[in-house]
C-alpha cells in the first residue's frame, strides 16, 4: 500500500509541469504566444529561467517513470505491463528533452519531444485497459485522453495546425499525459483500499447486457418449442380418442351385410323354392275343391244318355 501511495503521489505531482512552464513565461517578461511558441521555447538558452524550465522536463521524467513502476502492482490485465513501458518511453522522451535543448541539440531534443507524445499517448490507452477493472469510468476517461493525444500529435507531425497553432496543437498533445496520470494516481489508490480485488477478465457491463440478451432470447425460444410441443400433444391425444370411442350399436342389416354371401343365396334359393311348394299346394287344393264342387253340382243321374263320359 505503502509503494501505491508514493506512486500515487508521484503522478499528482506532474501538474508541477504546468506551474513551473507559467512562472517561466510570466518572468521572463517577453512576447509569448501559447498558441503560437511551442513548450520548448522556453527552455532555449536565450529564453530568461530557461534552466528553471529543463530541470522541470528532468523532474517530470522522474514523476511519469517513478510513479508507473511503483502502480504497477495496482494495475491489472495484460495492458499493465505495456502500459508501465509506454510510459516508461514517455519518461525518457520528456528527459531528452529536458537534457538537450532545441537550440544546441535539434535532433536529440525532437527525437526525445516526439517518443514523449507518441509514448505518452499509446500509453494512456493502455493506462486505461489496466484501470478498467477497477473502474470503467477511469478507464473510459483515459482512453478518451489518450485518444486525443494520439490525434493532436498525428496532426502537429503533420502540420495541421491552423485551428489551434503550433503551439497550442503541441499542447493539448502533450498536456494530456500529465493530466490523466494526476487523475489515475489518487483514483488508483483509493480504489485500492476501499474495494476487493477485481477479477481479471470479469466482463463489461456491455458484455453482461448481450449475455442478458441472450439468455432471453433462448428462454422466449424455448418457451414457444414448449407451446408447440403442448399443442402437437394435446391434437394427438383428440385423435386417439375419436378413434377409441366404442362403435354405436349397427342396425340388424348391417350386421347381416357381414355374413357370408353364399349363405345368402342358399337362403335365397330356399324360400324361392319353399315359395314354389307353396304355390303347387294351393293349386292342388284349388283344383280338389274345384273337383268338389263340380261332383257337388252334378246331380243328373248317372244312366243319362246325354251324360259326358265323367260322369257314365
Amino acid at each position: 500500500m505503502r509503494r501505491i501511495a508514493w506512486g500515487a503521489l508521484a503522478w499528482v505531482l506532474t501538474l508541477q509541469f504546468f506551474v513551473v512552464e507559467t512562472v517561466v513565461q510570466l518572468r521572463a517578461g517577453l512576447p509569448y504566444s501559447r498558441s503560437a511558441d511551442v513548450i520548448s521555447a522556453l527552455g532555449d538558452v536565450t529564453w530568461p529561467g530557461h534552466s528553471l524550465m529543463n530541470a522541470s522536463f528532468v523532474v517530470q521524467a522522474a514523476l511519469v517513470g517513478g510513479g508507473a513502476v511503483a502502480l504497477l502492482p495496482a494495475l491489472r490485465g495484460r495492458a499493465a505491463r505495456p502500459a508501465v513501458a509506454l510510459l516508461g518511453a514517455a519518461a525518457l522522451g520528456v528527459l531528452l528533452v529536458g537534457v538537450f535543448p532545441r537550440l544546441t541539440s535539434p535532433t536529440l531534443h525532437t527525437a526525445g519531444a516526439a517518443l514523449y507524445l507518441v509514448g505518452g499517448a499509446a500509453g494512456l490507452v493502455a493506462l486505461a485497459y489496466a484501470v478498467r477493472p477497477w473502474s470503467e469510468a477511469l478507464g473510459t476517461t483515459l482512453a478518451l485522453l489518450g485518444l486525443l493525444g494520439a490525434a493532436t500529435t498525428v496532426f502537429y507531425g503533420a502540420g495541421v495546425v491552423g485551428l489551434l497553432g503550433a503551439g497550442g496543437t503541441e499542447r493539448v498533445a502533450a498536456y494530456v499525459v500529465p493530466i490523466g496520470l494526476a487523475l489515475t494516481g489518487p483514483v488508483l489508490w483509493r480504489l485500492t483500499r476501499s474495494r476487493e480485488e477485481p477479477v481479471t477478465g470479469r466482463p463489461t457491463r456491455r458484455r453482461l447486457r448481450a449475455a442478458e440478451r441472450d439468455r432471453e432470447r433462448a428462454a422466449r425460444v424455448r418457451r414457444e418449442a414448449e407451446r408447440d410441443d403442448a399443442l402437437r400433444a394435446l391434437a394427438r391425444r383428440a385423435e386417439s380418442g375419436t378413434g377409441r370411442s366404442p362403435a354405436a350399436p349397427r342396425p340388424a342389416a348391417a350386421a347381416d351385410s357381414r355374413a357370408d354371401p353364399h349363405d345368402d343365396l342358399a337362403d335365397h334359393d330356399l324360400a324361392d323354392h319353399d315359395l314354389a311348394d307353396h304355390e303347387l299346394a294351393d293349386h292342388d287344393l284349388a283344383d280338389h275343391e274345384l273337383a268338389d264342387h263340380e261332383l257337388a253340382d252334378d246331380d243328373l243321374d248317372p244312366d243319362d244318355p246325354w251324360a259326358g263320359p265323367r260322369r257314365r
